[in-house]
């Protein structure tokens, strides 16, 4: 399964508690795939049940870590989001999780005028 960013960040959106993000457009399986990774790239605290083949068949966030909010304080503006997602989307790529942050940060900077 690939990874999906726009879930990871509606996932992450969810965790924080502040929003309750439309997830009906995903299956159960690739929530459960994407809060493993989410649990695994330490932006949460959680648990991962595995099956025999090593296949997360549960996953269960409790809450955020210090990653987690620092990539969601980059994500969190619907139209700072769009914007990089677009550029992204544009190039074809599938970019690291760090880039993907950094972009986020420097549209955010211009918004401020710290750019």
């Amino acid at each position: 399964m690939k990874r999906d960013m726009e879930l990871i960040r509606l996932l992450l959106l969810e965790v924080e508690g502040d929003d309750k993000p439309d997830l009906s457009g995903y299956t159960e399986e690739q929530q459960v795939y994407h809060m493993a990774l989410l649990v695994e790239a330490e932006l949460v605290k959680g648990a991962v049940v595995e099956d025999e083949a090593g296949k997360p068949c549960s996953a269960q966030a409790i809450r955020l870590t210090w990653k987690g909010h620092e990539f969601l304080d980059a994500a969190r503006n619907p139209s700072v989001w769009e914007r990089v997602w677009k550029k992204v989307k544009s190039d074809g790529a599938s970019l690291p999780l760090p880039i993907i942050q950094d972009m986020l940060i420097s549209v955010l900077k211009k918004q401020v005028g710290l750019e």
